[in-house]
């Protein structure tokens, strides 16, 4: 098939991914894709939720009352190196969890999956800080961020996929666009939970337990979509769309054997956005605490506002990608966040107008990106590979994109100036049209 096919014109015969996709809505017509959008949405918005509950007590309690015996700076950057701690277990708990999908089943490994999730968050909620356990507190905050990823990583449960496979051929960036929405949602819920308790209690009853309650939410949430996802995923009818769209786990050797290198074109084609994720999420509301420029409940204000755009940015992606295509939208987009990594410095270190500016622009790029970053995930794996190689291709772009940004971000620009910034989100770019331009029939074969 020739290169310049787009999602416009889609052939007959133009891709086997279009056939499975004609397939599948001819035999199960009565599964509406907003249905299956639904299940993406709950699912990834209680993850998103949990994710940024622990990234935002990295700036605002970890500090204090796990590492209370170093300087603000190097306690934000100790929890940040605890942060990433998710994104390094995340691969091998896909790993993981994949084998547990063969074995005993998707019922078991979501199960399982969550189960652990929740119980991470609840260890969490209940751990007590290093005046009472000293280095033991954490050890096991570590221990416990580490099994979240783990967790994170048997989460997947392929609704993505299913969904993009199941939209119509002329609004894949559409459907494809529901899925990411849960991360501006999960960032609203939580910044604003935060700003509520950051609001309401004293400094010292927010950090002795006002900051535990977001973690206890967390485990609700994720009982909630636990069930919710169970529902959609078990019934017989999507059961035999993900068996007809081959949408089930084989042994990672086997994918890295066969098509190991489309897991790093698919990361590093979505690289910009992951990049920019937690410079204009976790980023700013720890430079600005440092700084002491803004309050803190003015900050979180202006994040929640943020994730509103970040909403609707998301929402316009599908519109765009629908008329343009999608790897023409990422590419635009990786230029427009190379434009805004050059202005990053002047707008995070000025005014708190321009801070906020920071914020809100950031958010919009970003939805406009991460809604159609999902499109690279698995558009060049057989279709036999997909499933598998859909979640690890997205645990490898948040490892190499996103895992270290805040530490990396703000120890390089603490210590030598917002410069390093700049050429961070610069090389997510750099990297996203490098990967775009060798995956030259990713718009052909478009979708997620």
């Amino acid at each position: 098939m020739s290169s310049t096919t787009t999602e416009h014109h889609a052939e007959p015969h133009s891709s086997q991914l279009e056939n499975d996709a004609r397939l599948v809505t001819t035999s199960h017509s009565k599964v509406a894709p907003g249905e299956i959008a639904i299940g993406v949405i709950i699912g990834r918005a209680s993850e998103y939720f949990d994710f940024f509950v622990f990234g935002i007590a990295c700036v605002l309690v970890f500090p204090t009352v796990f590492f209370p015996f170093e300087e603000r700076l190097e306690g934000t950057l100790y929890s940040f190196v605890i942060f990433s701690f998710a994104f390094v277990a995340r691969p091998i708990g896909t790993a993981l969890f994949m084998a547990i999908q063969r074995r005993w089943g998707r019922s078991a490994k979501l199960t399982a999956a969550l189960f652990l999730l929740g119980t991470a968050t609840c260890g969490m909620a209940f751990l007590p800080g290093y005046a009472s356990l000293g280095s033991a507190s954490i050890i096991l905050l570590a221990l416990f961020r580490v099994l979240q990823g783990v967790a994170f990583g048997g989460s997947w449960d392929g609704l993505p996929s299913l969904l993009a496979l199941n939209a119509p051929a002329n609004r894949r960036g559409w459907y494809s666009m529901l899925g990411q929405l849960g991360a501006p949602i999960g960032f609203m819920i939580a910044s604003a939970l935060f700003l509520y308790l950051y609001a309401e209690l004293s400094l010292g009853d927010f950090l002795d337990f006002g900051w535990r309650y977001p973690f206890f939410v967390a485990f609700a949430i994720n009982v909630v979509a636990l069930f919710a996802r169970l529902r959609l995923v078990l019934t017989q009818e999507y059961t035999q769309l993900m068996e007809e769209g081959e949408l089930e786990p084989v042994p990672v050797t086997e994918l890295v054997q066969a098509q190991g290198y489309n897991l790093f074109i698919g990361a590093f084609a979505a690289l910009a956005s992951y990049a920019l994720f937690h410079l204009v999420t976790v980023f700013p509301l720890s430079w600005i605490a440092l700084r002491s420029s803004q309050s803190i409940t003015d900050v979180l204000f202006v994040q929640v506002i943020g994730a509103f755009v970040g909403i609707g940015a998301t929402i316009a992606s599908g519109l765009i990608a629908d008329r343009i295509g999608r790897r023409t939208t990422l590419g635009i987009l990786a230029v427009l966040i190379g434009i805004f990594a050059v202005f990053a410095p002047w707008l995070i270190d000025g005014s708190p107008l321009a801070q906020d500016a920071f914020i809100l622009i950031g958010f919009a790029l970003l939805g406009v990106s991460y809604g159609q970053s999902s499109g690279t995930v698995t558009a060049n794996f057989l279709p036999r590979f997909r499933y598998t190689g859909a979640a690890l291709t997205s645990d490898f772009a948040w490892l190499i994109g996103a895992a270290f940004a805040p530490v990396v971000a703000l120890g390089l620009s603490a210590n030598y100036g917002l410069a390093y910034l700049s050429a961070y989100l610069l090389s997510g770019a750099a990297c996203t049209l490098l990967a775009l331009r060798i995956n030259k029939n990713f718009e052909a074969r478009d979708w997620s």
